[in-house]
């Protein structure tokens, strides 16, 4: 849609004016900050896309403008399609989302197959997180790998606590996969893009690659380049590998906003969309929940509906009000970038929100706090370690070492260099009252020496 266009909305009784110069002014600015090449966005009221663009570039290398209907892979925002897979066939009474899964799937290490689809969906499962960007091709790679997994893969017992887990959702989409008989992809393309009428969207990138495409891009040496060979690990697509556009994405949106509806026919179930939207998980230390696929929350005045995703090359975000009828969606062409700020900018142009809500109230860190909270704490490959040494906390974080230098009630925050915001660690007690688990990043760490 052209900029020069200016587009009326119904947002919460009011009429809203599209600011397409202000929207674009973000934009730019964000993709400039952030090293991103393009991005590209749309915006739903009711029942209608009314504002779509692109902006910056698809290709570093050719100058190809971006625009809303270019592909780009997704990340995480495919598990609410991983989700609607498995939910759908739970009401064609093909799965009972609280049986074990080894019901249905054969061949699993006994304590894997204890699990259930609720503790996948809703990540509970107590299944350690990762996420490679690369591997096989091979369809049958996610089926293998599941089967490959032993008990060691559990981190957390079941349904303990949240905790992200990419792989919890490669064991939902293989559970489509065995119930409906045909490989991931299929299931996807038959139960949700062909109705929905998203004709471009695909998991296979041999399919992706015949359509207009956005390349993927890093940053390196300061500069976006595009990334060769292009990743893909077909071991991991339900959890973050779907191609698509804006404008494919909207009509998810929109269906999913107006109970299942789309150009005048019932695509989806309402009783779909109510579980996925319906809270299954606290989220430690927020007011969030997850539901299935999604991230659940009410700020501002507004209950959202919403995931981002990240993907080597890519990142993207979709927000939705469904009480409002109202969602931005947002894709770049640079890995892990979102835009928020350009989602955030067209939500308060669009909508009535409330004021901020001030953040929790601090104090510094004391030396007998210091050394309660002190030990290693993991989660599959990954870690945090608290060191305390003359009363002072630090985070060992990855290749970080970030100061510790306040708590408040039940989180600690360090003191990040640069411009980033203090990292919020959330302290999460066992039945003795002492930390048993450090919840930072979507991710619980559990401690793995009890002083």
């Amino acid at each position: 849609m052209a900029l020069a266009v200016v587009v009326l909305a119904a947002a919460f009784g009011q009429i809203r004016i599209i600011d397409p110069a202000a929207i674009e002014r973000v934009a730019l600015e964000e993709l400039r900050a952030t090293n991103t090449p393009g991005a590209e966005i749309a915006v739903i009221s009711g029942d209608r896309v009314i504002f779509s663009h692109g902006y910056g570039v698809a290709d570093v290398e050719t100058g190809t403008p971006m625009t809303a209907d270019l592909l780009c892979r997704l990340g995480s925002t495919t598990k609410m399609f991983t989700a609607a897979a498995v939910v759908g066939l739970a009401l064609d009474g093909k799965v009972d989302l609280n049986a074990p899964v080894s019901r249905y799937v054969n061949g699993l290490d006994e304590t894997i197959g204890k699990l259930t689809a609720n503790q996948l969906l809703s990540h509970t499962s107590g299944l350690h997180d990762e996420a490679p960007m690369f591997g096989t091709h091979d369809e049958q790679a996610l089926g293998t790998g599941i089967r490959a997994w032993k008990a060691d893969f559990l981190f957390a017992p079941p349904g303990r606590i949240y905790s992200y887990s990419n792989p919890g959702y490669w064991l939902a989409g293989y559970l489509a996969e065995t119930v409906a008989g045909k490989p991931y992809a299929d299931v996807i393309e038959s139960r949700l893009f062909a109705p929905l009428g998203m004709k471009r969207s695909t998991l296979r990138p041999t399919m992706a690659m015949t359509w207009p495409l956005a390349q993927g891009h890093e940053v390196r040496d300061g500069k976006p380049e595009v990334i060769r060979p292009a990743s893909d690990n077909s071991g991991g697509w339900p959890a973050g590998s779907i191609f698509s556009s804006a404008m494919e994405l909207s009509r998810f949106v929109i269906a999913f906003m107006n109970g299942g509806q789309l150009d005048s026919k019932q695509v989806l179930s309402p009783r779909l969309i109510e579980i996925l939207s319906s809270p299954h998980a606290d989220v430690p230390g927020s007011d969030q929940k997850y539901g299935y696929g999604l991230m659940l929350s009410n700020r501002r005045g507004v209950r959202w509906v919403e995931h981002g995703g990240s993907r080597a090359g890519y990142g993207s975000f979709i927000r939705m009000a469904p009480d409002r009828k109202f969602a931005v969606i947002a894709l770049a062409n640079r890995s892990g970038s979102g835009m928020p700020k350009l989602v955030e900018a067209v939500c308060e142009q669009m909508l009535s929100l409330s004021a901020k809500v001030s953040d929790p109230p601090v104090h510094a860190l004391d030396g007998a706090q210091a050394k309660a909270y002190a030990g290693p704490y993991v989660n599959g490959s990954g870690s945090i370690r608290l060191d305390e040494s003359g009363g002072k906390l630090s985070a060992d974080v990855g290749e970080r070492k970030v100061p510790i230098t306040h708590a408040g009630d039940g989180f600690l925050l360090g003191e990040v260099n640069g411009d980033e915001p203090p990292m919020r660690i959330v302290l999460v007690p066992g039945a003795n009252g002492r930390v048993e688990y450090l919840f930072a990043g979507g991710r619980a760490f559990r401690r793995t020496e009890v002083h």
